[in-house]
């Protein structure tokens, strides 16, 4: 080969022919994701599109729709949780609840497909055999983001449709859509660029996660400095923007142009950082470790605990943050209830029927418990990307054994459950004890109340084990079930799901604290039913195939 040649095989990716095979790898990509993708689609755009006959069950009539916009935009610790609210139609309030959320879940969903058919097909050694077909260098990426896109047009349509096909305003549903479609792209972007500075999936998702976790931490403080959504901290935060579309409110339509000119602009940097690297290497490669290995790794839990102690850092901070908000307006909860019946209901649905109070510390505490078994599925899916990824087989090629193994990182997700709970239970205690005046007061019941939703993760724990030890090709399915979990316990009270319906997640079988009567009956049932799940997962670990 002249040199000539040479360079010319090293030059950045340049050409129609950089993209070959991109439509194949498109195929490929809607295939793997055609359970994902539908799943995520249906789930937040038809939980938007409901909000709108909850609100008017729940606030019929105008002035019941003025008194809770009033009320909410006059306390500033209720606009950082929600935002302001622009209009007091039901269009509005959709748009008060959904805009900042649905961005957030359209972000989240970008973020895992460009992350899994980018970092993710390349940690794993499969672009590698890819690209020694017929595929171009920038082929991977554009499928990827491609994949993306009909995620989100999907979204954007499902939103759209649903809110106008029940009666809302066409062009307030329209704004919307584009809206969170629009957040959803322009963080698929960001996930581009992530994929290309860090060196494995895992790092890359942390990373995207801490830009959405900071842009929608600048959102909140922006509401919390001023009611009309006027602050500065508002327009360099992609959630901000979405709030700011105004659907049903006189519409901005010129901020979707933020969405659009942000994508380009991290579309453009991925492709720029893609096409100045081999496959397989990063730009922020992992520091080398010492010489010689401390001792805390010398066994299979030491191994668990730092493979995934900064995951574990990072939700305890977290947790700490968000109890410390929700307690924080506890005191105000009366205020965004006022006179209104159904919303006291669905409070007690939630809470329980205590005084409101603690019915709403009850439901923080319920949120706390469903979001950590967010943290407990992944942590204990770990396993599965370790398996999946080869880095298992040396571990077990030793002298450890697979229960060993897989137990270090079940203690790191049970124990590790325990703490971000604890954490996020002393912020609530505390955030509510300053605002009334008292850190002491209630702190123990507000602790203990958080600390009690314990046994309904490790229940979903126990289903992760299950899952990875009898069904490994059906790991995705995990997030399906704790998705569920989730929507169940987040929409179910205000949709009036069936109580058989309700009954589907552990959550619902716990008494409601601080303030409910507590029993040791469902504790123990769901404490059986994880250690039930845990022995049958590790049963089917131990007697299958790795790998």
């Amino acid at each position: 080969m002249t040199a000539t040649a040479a360079a010319a095989a090293l030059a950045p990716a340049r050409g129609p022919r950089h993209l070959a095979g991109t439509g194949a790898l498109l195929r490929l990509a809607l295939r793997r994701d055609r359970v994902m993708i539908p799943a995520w689609v249906l789930v937040v755009g038809l939980t938007v599109a409901g909000m709108g006959s909850s609100y008017e069950t729940l606030y019929p009539t105008t002035a019941q729709r003025a008194g809770l916009a009033a009320s909410m935009n006059a306390n500033a610790s209720l606009r950082a949780l929600y935002g302001p609210v622009f209009g007091d139609s039901i269009g509005g309030l959709v748009a008060w609840r959904m805009a900042g959320l649905g961005a957030v879940l359209a972000a989240v969903m970008s973020l895992l497909i460009v992350v899994r058919h980018t970092r993710e097909e390349e940690e794993t050694g499969r672009q590698e055999l890819l690209s020694a077909a017929m595929v171009g260098r920038r082929a991977p990426l554009t499928a990827a983001l491609l994949t993306a896109l009909v995620a989100n047009a999907a979204l954007a349509v499902v939103v759209a449709g649903g809110l106008a096909g029940s009666g809302q305003p066409a062009t307030g549903s329209l704004a919307l859509g584009i809206a969170v479609g629009g957040a959803g792209m322009l963080f698929a972007g960001v996930a581009a660029i992530a994929a290309q500075l860090t060196e494995s999936a895992r790092p890359a998702k942390g990373l995207t996660g801490a830009v959405l976790g900071l842009a929608f931490a600048l959102r909140a403080a922006g509401d919390a400095a001023t009611a009309g959504a006027s602050s500065p901290l508002l327009w360099v935060s992609p959630v901000g923007w979405a709030e700011n579309v105004r659907a049903y409110a006189g519409e901005r339509w010129w901020v979707t142009l933020l969405f659009a000119g942000g994508t380009v602009l991290a579309v453009a940097a991925a492709y720029a950082l893609t096409a100045r690297r081999d496959i397989g290497m990063s730009f922020l490669p992992a520091r080398p470790g010492p010489a010689r290995a401390p001792r805390a790794l010398s066994g299979p839990f030491g191994l668990a605990w730092r493979l995934q102690r900064t995951t574990l850092l990072g939700w305890t901070l977290g947790f700490l943050c968000a109890g410390g908000i929700f307690g924080g307006i506890a005191k105000g909860a009366s205020d965004l209830v006022g006179g209104n019946q159904q919303t006291l209901e669905i409070f007690r649905r939630m809470g329980g029927q205590q005084g409101l109070t603690d019915a709403f510390l009850a439901t923080m505490a319920g949120m706390l418990g469903m979001i950590a078994s967010l943290y407990a599925a992944g942590s204990v899916l770990r396993l599965h990307g370790e398996e999946t990824g080869g880095r298992a087989e040396p571990v077990l090629a030793g002298a450890v054994g697979r229960l060993r193994w897989a137990c270090g990182h079940l203690a790191v997700a049970a124990l590790g459950t325990v703490v971000i709970l604890g954490a996020g239970g002393l912020a609530l205690g505390v955030g509510y004890g300053i605002s009334v005046h008292d850190v002491g007061a209630g702190l123990g019941r507000v602790l203990g109340a958080t600390l009690s939703q314990v046994p309904a993760v490790w229940t979903l724990t126990g289903v992760a084990v299950l899952v990875h030890g009898a069904l490994p090709r059906a790991a995705a399915g995990v997030w399906a079930v704790v998705g569920g979990c989730l929507a169940i316990g987040w929409i179910g009270p205000a949709l009036k799901f069936p109580q058989w319906a309700m009954d589907l997640s552990p959550f619902s079988h716990l008494p409601k604290l601080p303030g409910g009567q507590a029993t040791a009956a469902p504790f123990l049932w769901l404490l059986g039913l994880s250690l039930l799940f845990t022995a049958v997962g590790l049963v089917g670990l131990r007697r299958r195939d790795m790998g």
